[in-house]
């Protein structure tokens, strides 16, 4: 199991036993489909719920192990209104629509498994009455609306190679009068390197990089080899291709790995960093990928790029020289309807290639 499975599976394990024993039924029940981070979210989404019934006094229980099948067959509409309004209302719960819409879906899956699925001793449903059936949850993630965000937020074409440049060169220079910077960029600026080119020539997720072994890396194939988020199956690594761009790069990093950051031979991590206070390197953590990201990012003068808007990046251009179905595998997207924003990006991404080569003069 990978590290953040094994993490989040270890989370959930501790937060079940305060579980209500129907929570803690109806997630052995969907434990074989879903990895342990989406049914800790399960979890999560089902205290917030727990917490504002015992808050608005819907249930008579003091902990979250004592709410009642009862107490929840008796809820009303209204106090489903209420609730949505709450997690758009209420610090810290105050989410967007996404957030809000997951944690509905959350909870309609609970009610359904409970009135639809599980059964009593006299084979009637847990469940008599399901108040969540009446809900409607309006779908937040449209494929064309996704890609107009995205817009002008992307690394295109040549700005790529800009990017990078920046990472490897340019930023040394921006922070030469600052002592702090200055080192930790002589001291890093090989592996932040080797990361953003990474990403921007594999378009794996920040959690697949993150859990990225030195065995998983292939050179000569150009081939990595990691867990894809949403799949159970802990025992089986997906080949992903990487571009002959991140060869030199990683090349460069692995030559530099063990030395610069004093990796003792039991460490299997790719990426490696010596926390305040350590001799040794260790695996990097996904937020101290996000922050390095960003670091640069502002600095270039782009402080809306994040590491998924490196993935956006590589995709788009990665879409224009394949199809859908290539791309939604490369990308690990359970479904094709995902990737369709890339179509949506890459229409705009032509026009405007189409535009600037006929202001140079040049044929199509």
């Amino acid at each position: 199991m990978n590290l953040l499975k094994q993490k989040d599976r270890e989370e959930l394990d501790a937060k079940l036993p305060s579980m209500p024993w129907y929570i803690e039924q109806f997630i052995a029940y969907k434990l074989p489909d879903l990895s342990p981070s989406s049914l800790l979210e399960y979890v999560r989404d089902y205290e917030t719920f727990m917490k504002w019934l015992m808050a608005e006094g819907l249930t008579e229980a003091s902990s979250y192990r004592e709410v009642k099948l009862t107490e929840l067959e008796v809820l009303k509409m209204e106090s489903i209104d209420n609730y949505r309004m709450f997690l758009s209302t209420h610090k810290p719960e105050r989410n967007n629509r996404t957030t809000i819409s997951r944690k509905l879906s959350s909870l309609r899956s609970l009610f359904h498994y409970l009135s639809q699925i599980a059964e009593d001793d006299d084979f009637y449903p847990l469940l008599k009455r399901n108040v969540m059936a009446k809900v409607t949850i309006k779908r937040t993630h449209k494929p064309k609306d996704t890609a107009a965000k995205l817009e002008g937020k992307l690394l295109q074409e040549e700005e790529i190679s800009e990017f990078m440049a920046y990472v490897k060169v340019h930023y040394g220079t921006d922070v030469a009068d600052n002592k702090q910077a200055s080192h930790s960029f002589q001291l890093n600026s090989v592996r932040d390197a080797c990361i953003i080119s990474f990403i921007l020539h594999s378009g794996l997720r920040v959690s697949e990089v993150v859990n990225l072994n030195v065995d998983d890396i292939d050179l000569k194939k150009k081939l990595c080899y990691v867990f894809r988020k949403g799949k159970n199956d802990d025992t089986f690594k997906t080949p992903v291709y990487f571009r002959q761009e991140a060869v030199e790069d990683l090349t460069a990093y692995m030559a530099i790995r063990e030395t610069r950051y004093k990796s003792p031979r039991k460490e299997k991590a790719l990426f490696l960093a010596i926390a305040n206070g350590k001799n040794e390197g260790s695996r990097m953590t996904k937020r101290a990928i996000q922050a390095m990201v960003i670091k640069y990012a502002k600095r270039f003068g782009k402080p809306y790029l994040s590491v998924h808007k490196l993935r956006h990046s590589f995709a788009t251009d990665y879409y224009l020289q394949n199809d859908i179905y290539k791309t939604q595998e490369q990308l690990g997207h359970a479904s094709p309807e995902t990737t369709q924003i890339y179509a949506h990006l890459t229409d705009k991404t032509m026009a405007e290639a189409i535009d600037r080569r006929q202001k140079e003069g040049k044929p199509d």
